[in-house]
């Protein structure tokens, strides 16, 4: 399974692989050195906060590791479960009625689906990006694996849906009871504030495939 306590681990185990701290791990891939501490790993409530791809991308980047190689880090036996996870494209995911009020894929015609691990007690969902609109970070026919269940915080890469059909892939900056503040992750397009009262739904963007 993978789940929110094997993948620290496996961060942990990582560093350690390399004669590192975890604090250690993040300098050397670029990031802020309180990345990966305890304390960032569950939010104020209690809830679970997952790494983000980017940073899991840049510490298999640092340390010369593959994603296989993180893997069997997070389920060393080798036993990772798997699952079908339902999937449609990015620009086909405006239409409400593919989605429950909770920002879930609905029951219906319009999904496809993929194999993937198995996240456990997030609830996932996958989108496939079509177009450049999100270039250089998520490219045409990339697999976006996201969760609106999944705690988030500022700095997190989340898709958003509004209430008149829009989607987007955009950089939470902020997140408030009246609007979304949301940075565009290319720089051709601009940044967006979102009143409260037009967001559908907020999935955070939990893995990255090609």
């Amino acid at each position: 399974m993978l789940s929110h306590d094997r993948v620290w681990a496996a961060i942990d185990a990582l560093a350690a692989r390399h004669g590192m701290t975890a604090s250690g791990l993040a300098r050397k891939a670029g990031l802020d050195a309180t990345s990966f501490n305890k304390s960032k790993r569950t939010s104020p409530e209690g809830r679970d906060r997952w790494p983000s791809t980017e940073s899991i991308a840049k510490i298999l980047r640092a340390t010369g590791a593959t994603l296989e190689d993180f893997l069997r880090l997070v389920e060393p036996s080798g036993s990772l479960r798997r699952s079908m996870i339902p999937l449609i494209g990015l620009a086909q995911a405006g239409s409400g009625k593919l989605f429950n009020e909770e920002g879930l894929p609905a029951e219906g015609p319009g999904w496809d689906e993929i194999d993937f691990p198995d996240f456990g007690q997030e609830k996932v969902f996958a989108l496939e990006v079509s177009g450049d609109s999100m270039a250089p970070l998520y490219r045409d026919g990339e697999i976006l694996i996201v969760s609106p269940t999944a705690s988030m915080r500022k700095g997190d890469r989340v898709v958003v849906r509004t209430t008149g059909g829009e989607v987007m892939a955009k950089e939470l900056k902020r997140r408030s009871a009246k609007t979304l503040e949301l940075a565009s992750l290319n720089k051709d397009h601009e940044d967006r504030t979102i009143p409260a009262e037009e967001v559908s739904w907020v999935a955070r963007v939990m893995w990255a495939r090609q």
